[in-house]
């Protein structure tokens, strides 16, 4: 396979925000089906692109290469092809040593609202190292020209688009829309969601006229206190760039397992 397409699927999973594993052949003793240099991609499900051999061997690599991903850690492995019966070429002792690297996906930000504030958030994020998924109804807010720094620029219905999105463990949410009316046609779609943080913007009063709504549809609570609601750290931010500010920090906090605190030493300790 022509190693071009296999780094346009690399390409093409990292837009989609996927991870996937790169099975590189290192080094090939006797007789072997594929040499140095062979690649093969293991997707998440088990499925592959590419192949490095076949039979048992390749199998036996797309485990290896799922226990990787699991673990986030690159690994060396090596088989001996001995076994006819299972697909190896023969009985002579043929060799093969194979880097697998997972290559794990950028997590996702996804802004809903593309206003000033949302347009900040997604220009911050993207330095950041997010992935940005960003929406809005409104179809110009959402072009190359208004949002260059967005990966995925989605606009129409709301539920429509985000059909188009997978929400796992390791997207990031942030609500900087126009209206609450918004506010709760997402809410609807996205608390079920194994999404890391769902953020709203907004004032108190506003926070809490979404709430009852919810409330008034059955929502339990302990789904309402998945959110940060109003989003973000106090800082008294006005502009949208230190809002911006404020909502990337709470989410990096929270990422890292930090405390928000100043860190400022007291008393000379």
């Amino acid at each position: 396979m022509n190693a071009d397409k296999i780094f346009e699927a690399i390409v093409e999973a990292e837009r989609k925000g996927q991870p996937v594993v790169l099975a590189t052949v290192v080094r090939a003793r006797g007789s072997v089906p594929r040499h140095e240099g062979a690649k093969m991609l293991v997707y998440p499900d088990g499925s592959i692109w590419g192949s490095i051999g076949g039979g048992e061997m390749e199998s036996w690599v797309i485990g290896e290469a799922l226990a990787a991903l699991r673990e986030g850690r690159p690994r060396y492995v090596n088989y001996t092809l001995v076994n006819p019966a299972e697909g190896d070429p023969g009985v002579c002792g043929g060799e093969v040593e194979l880097f697998v690297e997972p290559l794990l996906a950028a997590p996702t930000l996804l802004v809903v609202g593309a206003g000033h504030v949302g347009r900040a958030v997604a220009f911050l994020g993207k330095w950041l190292g997010f992935r940005i998924v960003i929406y809005d109804d409104r179809p110009d807010y959402v072009t190359a020209d208004a949002v260059p720094s967005a990966d995925v620029r989605l606009t129409g219905p709301l539920a429509t688009a985000l059909k188009d999105i997978a929400i796992t463990p390791d997207t990031y949410i942030a609500a900087v829309t126009r209206s609450y009316p918004m506010d709760v046609e997402l809410l609807r779609l996205v608390l079920d969601s194994p999404a890391a943080y769902i953020g709203l913007i907004g004032s108190r009063r506003r926070v809490q006229e979404v709430f009852k709504v919810l409330r008034s549809e059955g929502v339990p609570e302990d789904k309402l206190m998945r959110l940060h609601a109003p989003i973000g750290l106090e800082l008294h931010a006005e502009t949208p760039e230190e809002i911006a500010v404020s909502i990337l920090g709470e989410i990096i906090m929270l990422r890292r397992g930090g405390s928000g605190k100043a860190m400022k030493m007291m008393n000379g300790t």
